[in-house]
């Protein structure tokens, strides 16, 4: 086994990884969660702003 074995090694499994983070990402039971987490920004602050 020599690095080129490695290289490939390590390519493939990093596809792998790509290809099971993108399944995860567009599993419906994941949607509502990313859709509420994709509101936050625009959620009202509990504070009145004040830095005082």
């Amino acid at each position: 086994m020599d690095i080129n074995d490695l290289r490939s090694a390590v390519t493939v499994l990093s596809l792998l990884l790509f290809v099971g983070i993108i399944v995860w990402t567009w599993q419906r039971a994941r949607r509502d969660a990313f859709e509420e987490a994709a509101l936050l920004p625009f959620a009202d602050d509990e504070s009145n702003g004040d830095l005082s």
